[in-house]
Order: structure tokens, then sequence, then C-alpha cells
């Protein structure tokens, strides 16, 4: 069992509150890792919304080959914050030489670009950097991406916090996804540790997938560089979720239905019938086994919550218009929206997607029975 929270607010909030709210289902997390995800950033990097940002872990040595790296390829700093560990860290946390949230502006050559050559182009960069800390250990690269920061680390989340100094005005933000992880593998790897990112597209997860293998053999089947990886069986639905949306071209509505699809019975009578059976036998093997509880962002902001049939792993929904959360367990939205009408919390069912859009007006519920948004 891992917990989960995610927090989308009109108002900047720093993530310390957002791990306070973490901190109150600590039973069900064991230290062995920690990640925190801040997209729609405030401060400094409020101004410089397009310019991407380097997330990652850095020995010394790390560093020089980063920046000789970034020199070659024609990336300059244009903004970063700087990590004093002047005490040793907290027990059960590794010491570090840098932790490096970094913006850049882009190469020159780099703004005739469209869209997808500049995306592909900044995964490219991220897959390269990690590659090239891989047998030394001086790299470890998490995000490099525009209006986002991904900061991962072993240990109890508050102590981190604290030793990191993640109440600074500079990291608020209005999207916060934060996971309190129990470690599952052999080893710990902090690749393994939630929320997970590509492209603008995150998700975190608190369950277990054994169907993984097949869905890693599909992904990597697709000819698409950024389907690799998987130190975790859960980072299959941030691909997933990305090849649903940018291969695809759905909604997050059509999710439920690649990777939980409705059986045969309920297909006979949908409105949607024979395009769902085509998606159910072309990604048969997207569909996972669980039991899984999982919390996502799409690059606009837009927050959902999923489970899959098995509902084994508890999760629930609440806030008021400007502010609304994801959450384990009540005690996560009790700590983050106490102001909130709780009458109006809600737990999805297997069959549902909870959606929170970037207006964050209401929590939006989208059932797999529903008529599916077809795409262009």
């Amino acid at each position: 069992m891992c917990r989960l929270i995610a927090v989308t607010c009109d108002e900047l909030m720093s993530p310390v509150n957002v791990l306070n709210g973490l901190n109150t289902m600590k039973e069900g997390y064991d230290g062995s890792g920690m990640g925190i995800l801040l997209k729609d950033l405030g401060g400094p990097f409020a101004t410089m919304k397009d310019s991407p940002i380097l997330s990652g872990i850095f020995s010394s040595a790390g560093i020089k080959k980063l920046d000789q790296f970034m020199l070659n390829v024609g990336f300059t700093t244009k903004y970063k914050i700087t990590f004093k560990m002047n005490a040793m860290p907290p027990a059960g946390v590794p010491k570090r030489d840098h932790y490096l949230v970094r913006a850049y502006d882009y190469p020159e050559s780099w703004r005739r670009f469209t869209d997808k050559e500049l995306n592909d182009n900044l995964m490219m960069i991220r897959l390269q950097l990690k590659k090239m800390g891989e047998k030394e250990k001086d790299m470890i690269i998490f995000s490099f991406w525009p209006d986002t920061v991904l900061i991962k680390e072993i240990g109890d989340p508050i102590n981190i916090a604290n030793y990191l100094d993640l109440g600074r005005e500079e990291l608020k933000a209005k999207v916060i996804m934060a996971q309190g992880r129990q470690n599952t593998n052999h080893e710990i790897d902090l690749y393994a540790c939630h929320p997970f990112f590509l492209q603008g597209f995150a998700t975190m997860t608190n369950g277990e997938n054994t169907a993984f293998a097949s869905n890693r053999a599909y992904l990597s089947s697709r000819g698409f560089s950024g389907y690799n990886g998987y130190c975790s069986d859960s980072e299959i639905f941030t691909h997933t979720l990305h090849y649903t949306v940018k291969k695809l071209g759905f909604d997050i509505e059509a999710f439920k239905h690649i990777i939980t699809p409705l059986q045969q019975e309920m297909l006979d009578g949908h409105p949607d019938n024979q395009l769902l059976t085509h998606l159910k036998q072309s990604c048969r093997q997207l569909i996972v086994d669980g039991p899984n509880c999982v919390v996502g962002c799409l690059p606009d902001n837009t927050l959902f919550m999923v489970h899959d049939r098995k509902k084994l792993r508890p999760g629930i929904a609440g806030g008021k218009p400007g502010i609304f959360a994801f959450s384990s367990e009540v005690s996560g939205l009790d700590a983050v929206i106490p102001d909130r009408d709780r009458t109006n919390d809600y737990q999805p069912m297997h069959r549902e997607t909870a959606i929170i859009r970037p207006d964050r007006k209401k929590l939006m519920i989208s059932c797999q029975t529903d008529a599916l948004k077809i795409p262009n």
C-alpha cells in the first residue's frame, strides 16, 4: 500500500501543505520513496511558462557533465533554485551533492520547431541525460519540461520537505501531486518513485499491476522512444495515458476503456459499441490487472482519479469551487481543504473517472456506460 494526494487550486499553494495532508496517512507508506510534482508554477517560474525546467539529483561530477552537455546542445541557464543542505540529512535520507531545479533558454535553432518537434526533442534530451548518468549514478533525471518541477527522494516526506526547504515561495504551485511509497521491489530505486512523467502527462498509483509484462511489450512495440524505463509496474499508467490521448486522440474519458474495458454484455448495449469493441480488441495488451487507484494529470492541468474492477485501494475526491483534491483517505482532504462541504465528497467506483478540469469549478464524474467523445 502507498498513499496519494493531489490538489488543484486557483491560489498558489505550498507543497508543504500537500505533504502535511500526505503525512496524515503515513501508516500507509514506509519511507522508501517520496515524490512530489509541481505544475502551474508561481514565483519566478510564473514568468517563464514556456521555458523547460530540469529536475534531478546530481553529484559534483554529474553537474560538470550536465553543464558541458547543455552548453554543447545550446541551452543556457535562465533561472535556478539553490538547495543549501548545511545540516546532515535526516535519518534514512541519502547524502547528495546537488538537488537541481533549473530553467533554461532554448537554443536559437529550436525556435523554429513545431510543437511536436519541440516536445519530442525535450523528451530526447531527458533520455540522453538519464542514460549518461546510469553507469556512475551521478545524474538522476526526473523531468525536463516547461512549467514542471519533479522532486523525488528516499525518506520521510515531511523530513525531506524541511531538509530541502520545500516551503519556499519559489516552489508554490497550483497543481501538486504527491505520493508516499511502500516499497514492493527488491531494491529501492528513485526512478520507481511516483509520480511518473512523460511530455506533460503524469500519474501515481496505489496498487500493483500484474499485467505489467504484456502492457510493457505492447507499448515498447509502438516505436516511441518515451515508452521505456519501467523500474515500476505503475509507470505503465503514465505511458498508456499518453498513448490514449496523444497517439489515439481521445480525451481522458477513454482512458478507462483502454485499461479496464467493459465486459461484452455491457458493450452490446453501449451507444459506442462498435468503436469500444474495436478498442478492446486492438488494445487488449494494455488491459491492467489490479487492484489499483490511479491519480493523474494531463498537460492542460486536468486532474483525474480512476480505479480498476477489484477496487481494493482507497480513493476519495472533495473540495469546493477554486480548490479540489484527490486523496487515498479522507484525512488528506481534511488537512488541505478543511472548510469544504464534506457531504459532497465522492468515492469513484470502478467504472467511473473523477475529473477536475483546469477551471476548478466542479468535480465531474464520467462513467464508462456514457457515450464517448469521439476524436476528430
